[in-house]
């Protein structure tokens, strides 16, 4: 299995990004990632790995980077020798099956769209779907930025993506599908909200969709696949990170002020315990967000990814493509039949 990664991509790079490359070739002896980016950086930090196995990590180099303040359409058109770009190159030519990059997420959507010839068949837009927690396991929301402008069946379509998403790669038996609204009853909602409900109401995917849900409810997971518009999507994204950052650091607070009134050991199981349970709420858990709808498989990391992040991206991306994810999907929506290459 080959993968793209984008080695520039992210507010650290390229040091961190690389890392989690040497990391995940060392654990996946069948995955081989493309580093592509400035050779010379590159190089510079495959030599702080001397045992990972270079005939595993080739790179392609690029001489153009697009930044996080870049604005993705134009930065696309300037640049041309970016490495996002060339990484979808890649993929486009069918000589890698992934692209990872924890880069611009808009220039990532960007240079996805620019090209149709990326849609699976029967795909209107593709959509970014964020893995949140749950008490009952891991959940798919879908869209969280990549489609601003949502219409029904761009709804619709994402959610039959994300149960398959759910299913293939999370391990979800048969994934039940909410639409986040700002009511459960069957009436509530927008135009948008209330048109998608009526699409799925009437669509063979009747029996997956509970209907509308609550943002308070998303957490019980009764749901494992709730739908929205990328823009509310990347909303709740945001709010749900800053939500987890605050918690926390409100508990460190709180620990250190009792940690001394604490009998034995009883204060350091507690901050085992803690960075434990933080550990399960972080991005980094799952390496970051799939582009669902997509020929091969794509995942966007978070700007501030670490090695384990992309170690875990790279992984998730390995299996997106060697499970034949999208066959699934182009199978469910009715495009064609299923893709063998």
């Amino acid at each position: 299995m080959r993968v793209a990664l984008d080695a520039m991509g992210g507010d650290f790079a390229p040091a961190p990004i690389v890392a989690g490359a040497c990391e995940a070739v060392a654990d996946l002896p069948e995955l081989t990632v493309c580093l592509v980016g400035d050779q010379a950086q590159i190089e510079a930090e495959l030599a702080k790995a001397p045992a990972a196995p270079r005939d595993r990590l080739p790179i392609v180099h690029a001489s153009q980077v697009i930044g996080m303040e870049d604005k993705p359409v134009e930065a696309l058109r300037k640049k041309r020798d970016n490495s996002i770009s060339k990484c979808w190159g890649l993929m486009a030519s069918g000589q890698v099956d992934a692209v990872v990059s924890a880069g611009n997420t808009g220039a990532m959507v960007a240079s996805a769209l620019f090209n149709a010839k990326m849609f699976l068949p029967g795909v209107r837009r593709p959509g970014i779907a964020a893995i949140f927690p749950s008490h009952q396991g891991p959940i798919v929301i879908i869209d969280v930025g990549a489609n601003m402008n949502a219409k029904a069946e761009d709804l619709y379509q994402y959610g039959i993506m994300g149960s398959i998403y759910a299913e293939e790669i999370l391990g979800v038996p048969e994934a039940r599908i909410g639409l986040l609204n700002v009511g459960t009853e069957d009436e509530k909602g927008n135009e948008l909200t209330k048109s998608t409900f009526e699409t799925y109401q009437s669509s063979p995917w009747a029996s997956r969709f509970v209907g509308n849900v609550e943002g308070r409810d998303i957490y019980n997971g009764d749901v494992r696949v709730v739908i929205c518009d990328g823009f509310v999507g990347n909303v709740l994204l945001k709010a749900g990170e800053g939500a987890v950052e605050f918690l926390f650091s409100q508990l460190k607070t709180e620990l250190a002020r009792l940690l001394p009134e604490l009998p034995g050991d009883a204060g350091q199981k507690i901050i085992a315990g803690l960075k434990d349970l933080k550990s399960r709420f972080e991005y980094e858990e799952f390496g970051g967000a799939p582009l669902l709808g997509i020929r091969g498989a794509c995942i966007i990391c978070h700007g501030a990814s670490g090695s384990r992040a992309i170690k875990n991206a790279l992984r998730v991306a390995e299996k997106m493509a060697s499970e034949r994810l999208r066959d699934r999907i182009v199978e469910q929506l009715g495009g064609a039949a299923p893709l063998s290459t």
